[in-house]
C-alpha cells in the first residue's frame, strides 16, 4: 500500500462499528502498518454516534447485524445528518439482500462476511482515496467561487489552471477503478474526447460539451465496488455475477453525489448511473427508455461501447474497427439513440483519429 503512504500525508480516522470485539481487534490490526491511519472502534450504534460528535471521521466500516440499533438504522441516521452524510461507509454483511439495501440507502461499498482481510484493507484504502480526491475537487471549486467577486483577470487564469487540475484529478479518480478492470488512463481520456466531439456534432452548447468532457472519465468509477474475482473474470459471468456487475452504476452514482453547485460531479453522477441504459428500455439500472435517458449518458454510451470493442480486454482481444461498427449497427436500434449513432457513423474517421492519437 505504498500508494496511500505517499499520496496522502495527513492523518485519516476510520471508525469501525461492530458488536464483535474480535472483529474490532482484527480490523484495527489490519491498519496497524499505516502510521497515517487511526482506527477508532465502537461496539454498537449508540457508541458510534457519540464518537462521531467529537471526532472528524474520514470513513466508517459498519457491520449490519448488531443488537440495539442495527447497521441499516445507523446508516439511515448517518445519511440523514448533513454533518455525517458525506462520510463514505463500507458495510460488512454475509447477506446479499442486506448489502443491496445498504447500497440503496447510501453505503459506498461492501465486503461480504466472513471478510477477507486483504480485500477489506483494499476497499477501505480505495474509498479513502476517493474521499480525498472528492475533497480536493470540492475545495478547488469553493475557492474559485469565492474568488469570483475579486479580480476578474486573476480569476480567469486561476479557472484555467483549476480546470486542468480538475480534469487530471478526475482522470486519476477514474483510473482507480480502471486499473482494477485492466484498462488504462488512455481509455478514459479517449472517452472524454470522443464524448465532447459527439456532443459538439449533435449541437449541444459549449458549456454542455465541457461538462461531458470533464465528467465522462467518471462513467465506470463504480467498478471500485465490484469484487476482483468478478471484475477480472476471463470467462462468461453467471447471472448472479452479472447482477453484481450491474451494481457499478448505482455505486458510481452514490460516489458522485455532491452539492448541486458542482456541475461536473452532477454530470458525472448522471453518466455513471445511466450509461448502461438502452434506447429500447432494456438497459439498467432503471430501465429508462429513449429520451428518458440523459443526453450525456446517451452520448457516452456510444463512445464507451466503441472504445471497449476496439480495445483488448481480459476476456477477449480487440475487434477491428470495421468488425466493431458492424456489430454496433446490428444492435443500434436496441442500444443507442438513433440520431446520435447516425452522427457517430457519419463522422467515424474523426473518432478513429482520436483513438490513434491517444493509443494505449
Amino acid at each position: 500500500m505504498l500508494i496511500y503512504h505517499t499520496m496522502f500525508k495527513e492523518v485519516s480516522q476510520i471508525l469501525v462499528i461492530d458488536d464483535e470485539t474480535l472483529n474490532l481487534e482484527l480490523i484495527s490490526s489490519i491498519f496497524s502498518e499505516f502510521p497515517n491511519i487511526i482506527v477508532l472502534t465502537a461496539n454498537n450504534g449508540f457508541e458510534a454516534i457519540e464518537l462521531l460528535k467529537n471526532h472528524a471521521i474520514d470513513l466508517i466500516v459498519l457491520d449490519i447485524r448488531m443488537p440495539g440499533i442495527n447497521g441499516i438504522e445507523v446508516l439511515n441516521i448517518l445519511k440523514s445528518n448533513p454533518s455525517t452524510a458525506h462520510i463514505p461507509v463500507v458495510v460488512l454483511s454475509g447477506d446479499e439482500q442486506e448489502r443491496k439495501n445498504a447500497l440503496k440507502m447510501g453505503a459506498n461499498d461492501f465486503v461480504a462476511k466472513p471478510f477477507d482481510t486483504e480485500e477489506l484493507k483494499l476497499r477501505v484504502i480505495n474509498n479513502l482515496q476517493l474521499k480525498k480526491y472528492n475533497d480536493l475537487i470540492k475545495n478547488i471549486n469553493e475557492i474559485l467561487q469565492k474568488e469570483v467577486s475579486k479580480k476578474t483577470k486573476e480569476l480567469r487564469e486561476a479557472l484555467e489552471l483549476s480546470k486542468e487540475a480538475e480534469y487530471e484529478m478526475i482522470i486519476k479518480l477514474g483510473m482507480i477503478s480502471e486499473f482494477r478492470d485492466e484498462e488504462t488512463g488512455q481509455h478514459i481520456r479517449r472517452i472524454s474526447h470522443y464524448a465532447r466531439l459527439l456532443a459538439r456534432l449533435y449541437g449541444l452548447s459549449e458549456q454542455d460539451q465541457n461538462y461531458i468532457f470533464y465528467a465522462a472519465p467518471l462513467h465506470d468509477v463504480g467498478k471500485i465496488g465490484i469484487p476482483d474475482k468478478i471484475l477480472k473474470k476471463p470467462g462468461s459471468l453467471t447471472p448472479e455475477e452479472f447482477e453484481i456487475i450491474k451494481l457499478h452504476t448505482t455505486i458510481g452514482s452514490k460516489i458522485l453525489e455532491s452539492d448541486p453547485r458542482f456541475k461536473t460531479l452532477k454530470a458525472g453522477k448522471i453518466i455513471a448511473e445511466q450509461h448502461h441504459e438502452k434506447w429500447d428500455g432494456s438497459g439498467y439500472p432503471k430501465g429508462l427508455k429513449g429520451e428518458e435517458i440523459h443526453v450525456f449518458a446517451r452520448t457516452v454510451a456510444i463512445c464507451d461501447v466503441f472504445d471497449a470493442m476496439t480495445s483488448d480486454r481480459v476476456y477477449r482481444p480487440a475487434f477491428l474497427v470495421e468488425q466493431a461498427i458492424n456489430i454496433m449497427k446490428k444492435t443500434s436500434r436496441i442500444h443507442f439513440d438513433p440520431e446520435l449513432f447516425e452522427i457517430f457513423i457519419n463522422n467515424l474517421e474523426a473518432f478513429i483519429n482520436i483513438k490513434q492519437t491517444l493509443k494505449d
